[in-house]
């Protein structure tokens, strides 16, 4: 599934397999990585929109534990 937040001070999280999140500048987003569907959990990530990298209104998903933009 796929997880947006678009008001300020909010979070997206997507915790199932091939999921992704976006945000506006300065929400949290929050990804969990499966090996499938409702596999076991590989890899977490937590992150802000705006920072580190990561752009705001851009959907991403995780793969081998690092966030990646979603096509």
């Amino acid at each position: 599934g796929a997880a947006s937040a678009t008001g300020t001070r909010g979070a997206a999280m997507s915790s199932g397999f091939g999921g992704k999140v976006s945000g506006v500048e300065g929400n949290a987003l929050f990804l969990v990585e499966r090996t499938e569907w409702n596999g076991p959990i590989v890899a977490v990530w937590a992150g802000i929109a705006g920072k580190d990298g990561i752009k705001p209104n851009t959907f991403y998903t995780l793969r081998n534990g690092q966030p990646v933009e979603a096509l």
